[in-house]
């Protein structure tokens, strides 16, 4: 059914109004999203891109997550290519391992990049690429790649072993879960907005142009 303005020009009003408020409420909650995701966790965040960028995405993922291995090796290079070396995004890689596996390799990331996001990203994109031995023979991989970035098999175990570190991401992952509603890998906040799955380029894109615009 149709409704005519002229006819029934309050009915109209009454529409806009709700609408508004709705488009304001949706907002406010976004807004407040945001700022949940922006505090500081217990790691330092793995960041790259301007800190002045419109739009700051943040990727929650797991390192045995085959979605968030095949998103990090087919889409965000052309994400970084175009958005995030151009200064338009800012891009924020944080760690939620679902399983002890994963939390491994996300602590040997840690202790091969010390602090270095660019390492840090290199390192798992290595990790990705070794997905199937780094599920299948994981102490194995893990010594491997933790040698290829110049650590000793006792280094890399030091690591494995660091129960601060663990303490840590498993505090981050739970205030991931709890606050911000993080229950699978990949999940993305592209500016407070909430999406989950491993979305492809054009899909990302069209929710990041409007926010460019804004």
């Amino acid at each position: 059914m149709t409704i005519s303005c002229r006819v029934f020009p309050l009915l109209c009003l009454a529409f806009l109004a709700v609408a508004d408020i709705t488009l304001i409420a949706t907002a406010r909650a976004q807004s407040a999203l945001a700022a949940q995701v922006a505090k500081p966790v217990s790691l330092p965040d793995i960041s790259i891109g301007s800190p002045k960028a419109a739009v700051t995405i943040t990727e929650y993922a797991s390192m045995s997550c085959p979605h968030c291995a095949a998103w990090g090796e087919n889409v965000f290079p052309m994400l970084r290519s175009r958005y995030i070396d151009t200064g338009k995004v800012r891009f924020v890689f944080r760690e939620f391992p679902l399983d002890i596996k994963a939390a491994g390799a996300s602590m040997l990331a840690r202790c091969i990049a010390r602090g270095d996001a660019e390492k840090y990203l290199a390192v798992i994109a290595t990790m990705y690429q070794q997905l199937d031995p780094l599920i299948n023979r994981t102490k194995e991989t893990l010594i491997l790649i933790g040698k290829l970035n110049g650590m000793s098999e006792q280094e890399v175990t030091t690591c494995e072993t660091d129960q601060s570190l663990l303490d840590k991401l498993k505090a981050d992952q739970q205030f991931a879960f709890d606050t911000l509603k993080v229950d699978s890998t990949p999940t993305f906040f592209v500016n407070g907005q909430r999406l989950k799955g491993a979305m492809s380029f054009e899909e990302l894109e069209a929710v990041i142009k409007p926010m460019l615009k804004r």
